[in-house]
């Protein structure tokens, strides 16, 4: 308690995904971590320890053919909390062992999720623990009907571990090496997949929302959501048929990727590239052998990725949007930003604009270090570091070829990219509506 009221909400976060990371490291560094019994070396048991916890996706060493059952089991544990949220399972575990959350960690949980009230925060966490399990149950018993007649029991597990990877949208499995480039025309793991990654990445407080209209019949209506949840459905929506009309166009005639396939197959795979470039990781097209402007493309669906409160990265939905009609409305030089007959906040403009910075110069340094350590292809490199520092998983084959140092600053690209969003927004959640008694005098500024 004395260390918890000399933290901050912010940095209690960090340290939380921190202790996590280091603590599967270690695990994973274990003999019997490894399929053969020879321990991993602790830069690549470290690099899968951030990746499963920040739930990126990108892996130095093969996760089916690396890891024992419980290195595998480890990963799985680590992708569960790092979707959740560090604080979520806490949070969780200490209602199962039926402890007293207090004020302050009520506060915490808050600040956490970016909540507008105390009250109601212990059912809310009661909802999305078993609310996450429910859906990856569900996601788990369609992938037992393709895995188990293929896998025999060994199916079951890797049905559960590929729900919780698509749920959490880490885009880890223990498939194969490739993916699930072998599954790329199964309708039922397509399907059940894009489920998963946009029920995840859509953002509980979305869930619990249009759950309250549907049991409204007088309010079964888009109108009646909150500005939140219009926004991050719409965007969403937006983005993965937009992003599905432009790999359609661009892979139609690639003969390395889509060029062979029918045309209902054809939507199928660009349906696919598009859902899950929104941070989810799975790949069922090599995503070396996109042309650039798909490769461009998934570069901008990558770094928006899902919708705030979920288990997707990126700088979010709502932060792209709030960025596009800020910008709208200057142009039109309006004093106010407005959506669906709304005015956005001027907190909402601020935040939206320091977590598109922070991960900005995140991609921006990280590329910068990555190129000169490594001497792979420039569109090679932002690839893996939006990829990393928006915690998607994709990756032009360039992670498993990465050196000492390049493993090192995807770990910390990805380890950013989880918490330094989070954090940010809690730090100015905690700070909301504090104003300088003293303000300094104004003066006009040259911009543009």
């Amino acid at each position: 308690m004395k260390i918890k009221k000399r933290l901050s909400s912010a940095q209690i976060v960090i340290l939380g995904f921190l202790f996590i990371v280091l603590t599967g490291s270690i695990l994973l560094s274990l003999p019997i971590s490894a399929a053969d019994g020879k321990a991993v070396p602790y830069v690549d048991a470290l690099f899968t320890a951030a990746t499963a916890t920040c739930v990126t996706g990108l892996v130095t060493v093969p996760t089916v053919s690396t890891w024992s059952v419980f290195g595998q089991a480890v990963i799985l544990v680590l992708i569960q909390v790092g979707g959740l949220g560090v604080i979520t399972i806490a949070a969780g575990i200490m209602v199962l062992l039926g402890k007293r959350i207090g004020v302050n960690n009520r506060i915490l949980i808050q600040d956490s999720f970016s909540l507008n009230s105390l009250s109601g925060i212990v059912k809310f966490i009661n909802k999305v623990i078993i609310g996450a399990l429910v859906v990856e149950a569900i996601g788990a018993l369609m992938y037992m009907t393709v895995f188990v007649p293929e896998f025999g029991l060994k199916g079951i597990w890797i049905s559960v571990f590929n729900s919780v990877s698509a749920f959490c949208n880490a885009g880890m499995d223990i498939i194969a090496e490739n993916s699930l480039c072998d599954y790329a025309l199964n309708p039922i793991v397509n399907i059940t997949t894009s489920a998963l990654i946009i029920a995840g990445g859509i953002g509980f407080i979305v869930w619990w929302d249009v759950a309250r209209i549907i049991k409204d019949k007088k309010k079964r209506h888009f109108r009646f959501l909150t500005l939140h949840s219009k926004i991050a459905i719409s965007v969403t929506a937006c983005l993965i048929v937009s992003g599905m009309i432009a790999f359609l166009l661009f892979e139609y005639n690639n003969p390395l990727t889509i060029q062979g396939y029918s045309f209902a197959e054809k939507i199928e795979a660009s349906f696919f590239q598009s859902v899950t470039t929104r941070t989810a990781g799975f790949a069922t097209i090599p995503q070396e052998n996109l042309t650039d402007s798909s490769a461009i493309v998934s570069l901008i669906l990558m770094f928006i990725g899902g919708s705030p409160v979920g288990t997707a990265g990126g700088i979010k939905t709502v932060t792209f949007l709030v960025m596009i009609i800020t910008a709208i409305s200057v142009i039109r030089n309006r004093r106010t930003a407005n959506v669906f007959g709304r005015q956005i906040s001027d907190e909402a403009i601020r935040k939206a604009v320091g977590v598109f910075v922070m991960s900005f110069c995140v991609v921006a340094v990280s590329t910068i270090l990555l190129s000169y350590v490594t001497n792979a292809d420039f569109l090679d490199v932002i690839y893996e570091t939006v990829s990393a520092t928006a915690t998607v998983g994709l990756t032009r084959n360039l992670t498993p070829s990465l050196n000492t140092s390049g493993k090192l600053i995807i770990t910390i690209a990805m380890f950013l990219g989880r918490v330094g969003p989070i954090s940010l927004a809690v730090a100015l959640n905690k700070n909301k509506g504090s104003e300088n008694i003293v303000s300094n005098p104004v003066e006009d500024i040259v911009v543009g």
